[in-house]
């Protein structure tokens, strides 16, 4: 088969990775194969389904052009610092430059131990794949910057996890692997011509125009916090809650990376937590920015030596964050409920509505798309009425509502573009990965992926897809899968 390799991280010198063949598997079976996301990097899908594929994308065969590696990077993991970390069960097999012109990564992960397994066993369960193929494709539809999943293989073994679970392999594709931690991992070692090579590949690959700058690395810090910035507040925008946004888990290229316990917000609170792992709530749903901030400024320091008039320059770069987040924020807020042009008061009625949701435990998506109804016609305003139980607050903030979209023009449209119907409820999702585990069955899978590969398509057909979960179907905890 052919896979048009291009590969670039391999000249770095050889102590940012360490060079190595995944491990084989017993009796390697095609999950899916994402037909669309091959094609667009220049992969024949057929010849991923075809035996030498399945033999590929478990790790069975390395393909001609490949390079196979683990990357070296530290982290700070729930604000301790690990000095050494890497790629534990994950092996990246090369780069490749799509259609569309971008380089990206394909990586192999649950392929094996590596120098970094620190006693792990390198392998990953089918359960925590198939959470990463929905979501992260989900996350690809929403239009939320994200790695991609191309392919996932289930390898006739199982893995230890509390319990004996199926084994997998899941082929990741990102626009690199480069994180916050790999810049930690050579700023702790006193590294500074590592932090200077992985900075000045970083630029060429994720922002060229800083190369032009009179100030390249100080222009290199402000893009990354740009995007960093501009990423969760779209994260928060659709209640999404990452679980573990460890340094080692911030992409500098801006994407939304390692979907562990990650899971979507039900009735909006701030303080919403799922991850099992997370008992301070360090990670909760309205932390989600200042932790953000903190982990960018770990890489600030990272930079600190290469920057000129060091302090101020990362001082005046970090400053920058929180006015983008909020730029972005509060822009994708008003646009949530249909105000098109900026006017005052119109970030208070935001905030009220918010207010009123946390409140009542009103369902974060439903409220939002419901509004799109009740935007285009008042009668619509019934259904989202339902969702509120101080319906006199409810009907006060919405007669305010309803003056202020008198000064705009066809909201409900702009609105149903950006409030999605389908998100990957973590009721839905749990069920669909049980059914994949206990039973073997993927069609649940197959059926929540369709689904969520439309987020913002009406289909009335699908409702049951659109509800937040009973009591008895509330998921509490989500798991890392590690």
């Amino acid at each position: 088969m052919h896979i048009p390799f291009d590969n670039s991280y391999v000249r770095l010198p050889d102590h940012f990775y360490a060079r190595l063949d995944p491990t084989p598997v017993a009796a390697p079976k095609l999950v899916r194969v994402n037909t669309a996301l091959a094609e667009q990097l220049g992969i024949d899908p057929d010849e991923l389904t075809s035996p030498d594929g399945v033999a590929v994308l478990a790790g069975n065969r390395v393909p001609p052009g490949a390079e196979p590696m683990a990357l070296a990077y530290a982290g700070h993991q729930f604000g301790h610092f690990v000095p050494r970390l890497g790629d534990g069960r994950a092996v990246l097999l090369g780069e490749v430059v799509g259609r569309d012109g971008i380089r990206r990564d394909i990586q192999l992960k649950g392929s094996g131990p590596t120098p970094f397994s620190r006693r792990g066993d390198g392998r990953a369960a089918l359960g925590p794949v198939l959470r990463e193929y929905l979501v992260s494709e989900a996350m690809a539809a929403l239009g939320i910057p994200t790695t991609r999943t191309l392919a996932a293989v289930t390898t006739g073994q199982t893995v230890w996890r509390e319990t004996m679970l199926p084994g997998a392999v899941l082929t990741r594709v990102a626009a690199s692997h480069i994180r916050v931690g790999t810049f930690q991992y050579f700023a702790a070692r006193d590294d500074a011509d590592g932090v200077r090579q992985l900075a000045d590949y970083a630029i060429a690959r994720h922002y060229p125009n800083a190369a032009a700058a009179e100030q390249p690395y100080r222009a290199f810090l402000d893009a990354v916090i740009a995007r960093q910035a501009d990423l969760i507040a779209r994260w928060l925008l659709i209640g999404f809650i990452h679980g573990v946004m460890n340094t080692d888990n911030c992409s500098v290229s801006g994407e939304t990376i390692d979907y562990g316990p990650c899971a979507f917000m039900d009735a909006y609170d701030p303080t919403t937590v799922f991850s099992s792992i997370d008992h301070q709530g360090r990670y909760a749903y309205g932390n989600q920015p200042r932790v953000a901030l903190w982990n960018l400024a770990r890489l600030a320091e990272c930079l600190l030596p290469l920057l000129e008039d060091n302090e101020k320059a990362v001082q005046d770069a970090l400053g920058a964050f929180a006015p983008r987040f909020q730029a972005e924020y509060f822009g994708g807020l008003r646009r949530k409920i249909g105000l098109l042009t900026d006017r005052e008061g119109d970030d208070n009625l935001t905030q009220d509505l918010l207010k009123l949701m946390a409140e009542d435990g009103a369902d974060f998506t439903l409220t939002f798309r419901r509004l799109c109804d009740a935007a285009e016609a008042p009668v619509g305003n019934a259904a989202v009425r339902t969702l509120f139980k101080d319906t006199a607050a409810f009907d006060a903030w919405t007669g305010r509502w309803y003056a202020r979209l008198t000064l705009e023009v066809a909201p409900a449209a702009a609105m149903r573009a950006v409030n999605p119907a389908f998100i990957p409820r973590n009721h839905l999702v749990e069920a669909a990965l049980a059914a994949a585990v206990e039973r073997a069955d993927f069609q649940p899978f197959e059926d929540l992926l369709g689904v969520l590969s439309r987020p913002y398509h009406e289909n009335t057909a699908l409702e049951r897809y659109t509800m937040p979960p009973r009591d008895e179907e509330r998921v509490l905890h989500t798991f890392c899968g590690t």
